[in-house]
């Protein structure tokens, strides 16, 4: 049977993409950078954004992720699990993976739609705003029946956004990568991940070998745990150092700061290490959505293929640079293939 270097399991969405402007942000309550969890007065915004001739796309932060390290590796070499709607959007994003060469395993809800996630588009900006629908009905059950899966992972990655899911899902994945001395990854995914699941998130880190997030994320993490900083490598730091419960592997904390250096942690080691971005004219930005799901697709596929740190980063800069030139969480076709910076 067909082995995996990566699993990822999070909350398929389809993005519903589209310019914004000042006006439709204050209508709905929204920061120009940002990711929330749509109210019912939110829910307006979906029709907005299909008035204003939006793209549908792919979307869900893991799942971008997840087809980011599968564009790096061979055919078939990641699983993605999450839950969908019996409907179109479902299709179109299974279509989605299967042009990517993403292995998928959806859960099928039979009463609620496909989550959808609004994106709202300021500029270099944007805004996104999560109806999680049938991804908020995904069930342990589905993986213990699918388990094989699991056990035929090399490495497993779960996103942050999935923590208001089903926590039991995801400690499910953090025993058997520590059972089994796999790599487990988790990202921090949005600034109110920290803020407002700190107990389900606590819950998960002695199991992070890997934790990546941005600046935003990684201050609101030490906002919520009282760290009484925003300096980003005394936090790097900080969650390198938690306690572990697998201590045959050093954990390692990632956090991207936009065009700024990202920075490094590795637990007991002193200092962090900083590594400025692949360069790319502001002319050539189409669209920031997901270019951070993109490096961690490369960051990871590098952990998958066994390459160091500086590799890794390398893979997630150059992986994110190409996301940055395309239109949504995409990467472009035909493949291009990873070209080392040095």
């Amino acid at each position: 049977m067909a082995s995996y270097e990566l699993l990822c399991l999070e909350n398929p969405l389809l993005d519903i993409q589209a310019q914004g402007d000042d006006a439709l942000l204050q209508k709905y309550g929204l920061k120009p950078n940002d990711a929330i969890l749509a109210e019912e007065k939110h829910l307006g915004i979906y029709a907005d954004l299909l008035s204003r001739n939006a793209q549908l796309l792919p979307g869900g932060a893991a799942q971008n992720t997840a087809r980011g390290a599968q564009y790096l590796l061979p055919p078939s070499s990641v699983m993605f699990i999450g839950c969908v709607g019996k409907d179109e959007s479902a299709e179109k994003l299974a279509a989605g993976n299967r042009a990517a060469g993403l292995e998928y395993c959806y859960r099928y809800d039979e009463q609620a739609a496909t989550g959808r996630c609004g994106v709202v588009i300021t500029g270099h900006n944007r805004s996104m705003c999560t109806d999680l629908a049938a991804a908020n009905c995904y069930k342990l059950e589905h993986l213990k029946e699918n388990w094989s899966l699991v056990e035929r992972s090399k490495a497993l990655f779960v996103g942050g956004y999935h923590l208001t899911v089903s926590v039991d899902s995801i400690m499910a994945l953090c025993e058997e990568a520590a059972t089994k001395n796999k790599p487990f990854i988790l990202s921090l995914s949005a600034p109110f991940i920290p803020q407002f699941f700190k107990e389900p998130l606590d819950k998960t880190a002695p199991y992070w070998d890997y934790v990546v997030g941005n600046e935003t994320e990684a201050q609101s993490y030490a906002d919520s745990h009282d760290l009484n900083t925003h300096s980003i490598p005394e936090i790097a730091t900080h969650l390198a150092n938690l306690p572990k419960k697998n201590t045959q592997r050093k954990r390692v904390a990632i956090i991207t700061q936009g065009t700024d250096p990202t920075v490094i942690a590795v637990q007991g080691e002193s200092g962090v290490k900083t590594f400025p971005v692949h360069k790319i004219g502001k002319d050539e930005i189409v669209d920031t959505t997901g270019a951070g799901d993109a490096f961690a697709g490369g960051f990871f596929a590098g952990v998958a293929k066994g390459e160091s740190l500086e590799r890794c980063v390398d893979m997630g800069q150059w992986l994110a640079a190409l996301s940055l030139r395309e239109l949504g969480p995409a990467y472009p076709m035909p493949k291009k293939t990873f070209t080392p910076s040095s």
